[in-house]
């Protein structure tokens, strides 16, 4: 996408065998219900209320059925951060995520979405002038990369779309898996 600098969108980022197997791999561990939406933290625990990420919510390294990703993000070129936490969030058609950039004092630079089940639309903010607006299409087995402006001076979220407005396609069940590096 070039209308804000610093965000990259790579279509079919894996093969949609890998897709199959990451999510009966996710499907088979633990969900959270803290939230409105079904959530997996690695790495760190982030405290969404206080907005807030400290060494006493360290869980441990990231899950060995990570690596792959990881490593195919420095082969490709996309990214060479030393990742250590990582969200897996489970939006049910209809579901979504308010605005937000996020928490700049807990992460560095550099974060990575890549979306598994079914596409989505994600909205983009000018967080100084909210009349900016921008649109991506999430499709499943993409990832997203958000740096620079992108990730400081531009709000991203989801609305609770149940279908894209384009294609009037219904959403269905999305998986997000969000790779940081923690700032400590």
């Amino acid at each position: 996408m070039e209308e804000i600098k610093g965000l990259r969108y790579v279509s079919e980022f894996i093969s949609l065998e890998e897709e199959q197997t990451l999510i009966t791999t996710i499907d088979e561990l633990v969900w959270l219900d803290d939230l409105k939406r079904r959530v997996q933290h690695y790495g760190y625990k982030y405290d969404y209320k206080k907005r807030k990420i400290d060494n006493s919510m360290r869980l441990g390294p990231l899950p060995s059925w990570a690596d792959a990703l990881i490593k195919k993000i420095t082969l490709e070129e996309i990214s060479n951060v030393d990742f250590d936490q990582l969200i897996v969030n489970e939006y049910a058609c209809g579901q979504g995520i308010t605005p937000h950039i996020d928490c700049e004092p807990c992460f560095e630079e550099t974060i990575i979405s890549l979306s598994v089940g079914n596409a989505t639309l994600m909205d983009f903010q000018n967080k100084n002038n909210r009349e900016l607006k921008i649109s991506q299409l999430l499709q499943p087995r993409s990832i997203l990369i958000i740096e620079s402006e992108a990730r400081y001076d531009w709000l991203h979220g989801i609305k609770g779309r149940k279908k894209d407005p384009i294609t009037k396609e219904i959403f269905e069940r999305r998986i997000s898996l969000t790779f940081r590096k923690v700032k400590i």
